[in-house]
């Protein structure tokens, strides 16, 4: 641990590893808390790996056609935005069955993004840090794209709080209500995209699901309240990104991966230890209800 603090103080890629993971930990605090109550797992992930098309995409023009403007980062943006209104508007208006939507887009996102990177020459070694993340590699432009989309996605939030809760929670309601539920969805599927977005650059593509399902998991077991949950969740994802570049250092792991294995362990251990809990609680009703 000494190791990593004496190159926290010296080296500027360790101070942007650990910001980056703080501001990324806001908008997936938030936007996962939507996810998880509202079972959109799946359709996170098929966003997830749809951005892989746009990053090749943005690779290829900015290598080959020297669009130099074009970063990875905003070929993900497009593409992750592109990919949650087309599941959205096909699965609300051509009733096609979201699922069979997301597969399709899963399988075409990722391989449009292996052919683009496939013909990027020089670049073929940098799909596995897309794949699998590189949070050590965020550069001061990443950060401030970062919070700008972290600004949106409160804004967003703020403003339409309760439209979202209602959507989330019951959209036949928030239907009678007034509620404008087609729009309040797609709306957020397009904060999810952002967030999806955040999330590649910390821990990669293939493990986005993870951090954005299993810290607000973590939460729910003790937030009683949407908004809780919320801010649970930022404080966790915040601790095991942390804690994940720290630990990470001395041994020279792959700092996403480890942050993957801290949040699931706390979420075994949480759910392990709740259970016991019931089990318990169980055990000592039935002997009261024997004695009686």
């Amino acid at each position: 641990m000494s190791e990593f603090l004496k190159a926290l103080e010296s080296e500027p890629f360790m101070q942007h590893a650990l910001l980056a993971g703080l501001l990324a930990s806001v908008s997936c605090g938030v936007v996962g808390s939507y996810v998880v109550v509202r079972r959109m797992t799946y359709l996170a992930g098929g966003i997830s790996h749809c951005v892989l098309g746009g990053m090749g995409l943005a690779m290829y023009l900015n290598k080959v056609h020297g669009l130099a403007w074009l970063s990875p980062m905003i070929g993900a943006v497009a593409s992750a935005l592109a990919a949650a209104l087309i599941i959205g508007v096909v699965s609300l208006r051509y009733r096609q069955r979201e699922d069979t939507v997301i597969s399709a887009l899963w399988a075409v996102g990722m391989a449009v993004g292996i052919l683009f990177i496939a013909k990027t020459p020089g670049y073929q070694t940098d799909l596995m840090s897309y794949l699998f993340g590189n949070i050590l590699m965020v550069s001061a432009r990443d950060l401030w794209l970062i919070a700008g989309l972290d600004v949106a996605v409160l804004l967003i939030t703020a403003a339409f709080y309760k439209q979202l809760l209602a959507v989330s929670f019951d959209e036949e309601y928030a239907g009678t209500r007034g509620i404008r539920v087609e729009f309040y969805y797609l709306l957020l599927l397009c904060m999810t995209a952002l967030t999806v977005v955040l999330l590649v650059t910390v821990v990669g593509i293939v493990m986005v699901i993870a951090l954005l399902t299993l810290p607000t998991a973590v939460a729910g077991q003790f937030a009683g309240r949407l908004w809780k949950m919320m801010a649970l969740s930022v404080v966790l994802i915040t601790a095991f990104t942390a804690a994940g570049v720290a630990l990470s250092y001395s041994p020279d792991l792959p700092a996403g991966a480890l942050t993957i294995v801290i949040a699931g362990g706390a979420y075994l251990a949480v759910v392990v230890a709740k259970g016991i809990k019931l089990g318990l609680m169980r055990s000592r009703g039935g002997g009261e209800a024997g004695a009686k």
